[in-house]
């Protein structure tokens, strides 16, 4: 990634207690000699607002008919990280979404079983308990609805959700977890929401940005601040797609990223001729953990973006109005760098709960 990057050591910052835990070492008694210790995942749910956000917290935005628990968002854990939930075994959506990534994939596109590539990035899955709309190009309502596309999915993991089922009724483990959660046996539903629960749960809210919105500006230095400046003002007109706090207006938007013949976006699912070439606005919260960048994946780092949007997109036509040149100088540049280095939330990234074993 080009430009100043903040180390991570020097601004590694823990989210809320809620959040957090210590991780518990459990040895168990065999015969005369204790079994190795076990680690044990700390609690996943969490009331955590990040500053800025909407009303509700994942637990209250939670749709009633899965509410959320932290049995359903342990059992969806497991689940995330499931390679039988693929047709080959060899592939879960952990593969595509890389904890240390924020949930994404390093590469352009994602590669499914037997070495499909996929057409789209496979973008970061954080604060998405706030969405109301998934995918690129905004074709699922739900978190619940979102998370069985991909196992279906002949280019990702090409497995049919009543396959799936199956297959994880078939494990003892998996069929205690379920009755616990979810009060009885594995169903098609149970198993989206589930994995809806655990991605409800993945808030990161502990960046230089989120405690400068708290007024903690230790680690958002006058660079971040004069990005910052940029990033909310006309001069940049980020903020347009990307308001303040949230970072995201959930919208759909041509960016100046399609090229004649490219994917479609947005118009593929609508049919709309003012839909072509627009993908959903994507949340910016450890974007720098989250390269490549744009809904193919084209542009390799932040500079990159940058650039893009200095020139005013690409010069496709269907281009929105708004997308014109950008006057910033080399300064400009790098404090406008500085400030979604801003972003990153080291903590969250590192954080073991996600990986931990389960329970």
């Amino acid at each position: 990634m080009g430009g100043r990057r903040h180390s991570a050591e020097a601004r590694a910052h823990r989210i809320a207690s809620a959040l957090t835990g210590a991780v518990a070492l459990a040895g168990a008694a065999c015969g005369s000699e204790p079994a190795p210790p076990t680690a044990q995942p700390v609690p996943l749910v969490s009331e955590l607002v990040p500053a800025g956000f909407p009303g509700g917290t994942p637990v209250t935005l939670a749709p009633t008919d899965n509410a959320l628990t932290e049995p359903r968002a342990e059992l969806g854990r497991r689940l995330f990280f499931d390679k039988r939930l693929s047709a080959t075994g060899e592939i879960a959506c952990a593969s595509c979404h890389l904890v240390e990534h924020a949930f994404s994939d390093p590469n352009a596109v994602s590669t499914g079983v037997e070495g499909r590539r996929g057409t789209r990035n496979a973008p970061a899955l954080v604060n998405l308990a706030w969405n109301t709309n998934f995918f690129w190009d905004g074709r699922a309502a739900s978190l619940e609805e979102q998370a069985g596309k991909p196992i279906e999915n002949p280019d990702e993991m090409d497995l049919p959700i009543d396959e799936a089922v199956a297959r994880v009724a078939a494990d003892t483990r998996y069929a205690s977890a379920f009755d616990a959660a979810y009060g009885g046996p594995i169903t098609e539903l149970s198993l989206r929401q589930a994995i809806a629960s655990f991605v409800r749960v993945l808030v990161s809210a502990g960046s230089p940005y989120d405690r400068h919105l708290q007024g903690d500006d230790a680690d958002f230095g006058d660079a971040e601040r004069r990005g910052e400046a940029i990033f909310m003002s006309e001069k940049g007109g980020c903020f347009h797609c990307h308001p303040p706090g949230t970072l995201t207006n959930q919208g759909f938007f041509n960016n100046g990223s399609y090229t004649s013949g490219g994917d479609p976006g947005r118009q593929a699912l609508t049919h709309r001729t003012g839909d072509l070439g627009k993908f959903k606005v994507p949340g910016l919260r450890n974007v720098a953990a989250s390269a490549p960048y744009m809904h193919d994946g084209s542009l390799a780092t932040l500079d990159d973006v940058i650039d893009q949007y200095a020139r005013g997109g690409n010069g496709n036509a269907a281009t929105d109005p708004t997308i014109v040149p950008l006057d910033l100088s080399e300064g400009d540049r790098q404090d406008l760098l500085a400030f979604l280095n801003a972003l990153t939330d080291p903590g969250f990234l590192a954080d073991p709960k996600w990986t931990a074993s389960p329970r």
